[in-house]
């Protein structure tokens, strides 16, 4: 909205000319993102508190000091995270493009649901949310929306291939099945982050740097200049996801505020859920979904841990790790919590620099 209307007075006043850049306009959504959850987080903080009195329910069979340190502790934090992204988004992204309102809407249907999810939690004191297909169901259909949609405006030639990192060249065609793919990309992100969600601050510094790492990427690919110089596919007008992508950026700036060890509140599923598919979609729209996997490879490394424990465990009656996911394992192990996030935000930023580099190694 903002955007629109700064467009409309750069004839008359040349200084705002600068606000028909992309970089500019993702600049001010980091910082109206940031500064939004930082004059607001404190309200919705005393507000759910009060409306959720005991806070989130601690798993019985996760770490005991979880009980004794994390109890009382709201959540659903997703909600201000949501709240800054969408403003900031509206304000200064071009809301003629089709592909910011997928993202969009990804990132609204899947904190929908994680909201709800939340909500039986809290209301009902358990871990235990609603139904597991029906929610895997729910998440399926949201998606295949935003990749129909990502399909149905993209270049016919890419839109529904699979682009093969360091090969220039190579695109692995899917025709109308990419629609499978895709879904698979989205969804798997979404619940890659819920898992990864598990200590304070510990999911929201690897979201930030994924959300910083294809705000580049969306950047570079919507640029045909830059897409060819770097021999990317140009997708036209996913430049625009940079603005979102820097709207994700300072709203976890802005919870990790809050968030940072010892927590004032929790993201819950509200918050991993929807980031996680944000950027699911965000990768699909870019012709990076591969790369997600690299940027991303934290949120793999946590999901592989789960499912690693309980195919183990079915098949041979044994378990790999102390615990799953993976955070819980070096846990039991003895280490610090802060000592595991760091550690794991460390990791987070090698994986995101070996991502950026498939832009040139090619």
């Amino acid at each position: 909205m903002l955007y629109h209307l700064l467009v409309g007075l750069t004839d008359e006043v040349s200084v705002l000319n600068v606000f028909r850049y992309q970089t500019t306009r993702t600049g001010s959504a980091i910082l109206t993102a940031l500064l939004f959850i930082w004059w607001f987080g404190p309200t919705i903080i005393s507000l759910l508190k009060v409306k959720q009195g005991r806070g989130q329910p601690i798993r019985s069979d996760g770490p005991q000091r979880h009980i004794v340190e994390k109890q009382g502790t709201p959540t659903m934090g997703g909600l201000m995270i949501l709240s800054g992204i969408l403003v900031s988004t509206l304000l200064w992204a071009d809301l003629t493009n089709y592909y910011v309102w997928a993202v969009l809407f990804v990132t609204l249907g899947f904190g929908a649901i994680g909201f709800y999810d939340d909500f039986l939690k809290v209301t009902k004191s358990t871990t235990d949310g609603f139904s597991g297909k029906i929610r895997l169901l729910m998440e399926v259909l949201i998606a295949a929306v935003a990749v129909g949609i990502f399909m149905g405006i993209g270049d016919k030639t890419i839109s529904s291939a699979l682009a093969v990192p360091f090969f220039k060249d190579v695109l692995i065609q899917f025709g109308f099945f990419f629609l499978a793919v895709g879904v698979f990309v989205v969804v798997g992100a979404g619940n890659a982050v819920n898992m990864t969600d598990g200590l304070d601050g510990l999911a929201i510094v690897p979201v930030m740097i994924a959300a910083g790492s294809y705000g580049l990427i969306a950047y570079l690919v919507g640029n045909a200049v830059f897409a060819e110089y770097l021999q990317l596919h140009n997708v036209k007008g996913t430049g625009e996801l940079a603005v979102l992508c820097g709207a994700i950026l300072g709203a976890g700036l802005g919870f990790l505020w809050f968030n940072a060890p010892p927590a004032m509140i929790f993201m819950g599923d509200t918050g991993s859920l929807s980031l996680g598919g944000a950027l699911g979609a965000i990768a699909v729209a870019v012709k990076h979904e591969i790369v997600l996997g690299i940027i991303g490879g934290l949120f793999v490394l946590e999901t592989a841990s789960v499912i690693v424990q309980v195919a183990s465990f079915k098949l041979t009656g044994k378990r790999v790790f102390a615990m799953a996911p993976l955070h819980h394992h070096f846990e039991q192990k003895g280490w610090k919590e802060p000592t595991i996030v760091i550690r794991f935000w460390i990791i987070a930023f090698v994986l995101a620099l070996i991502g950026l580099s498939t832009l040139k190694l090619r």
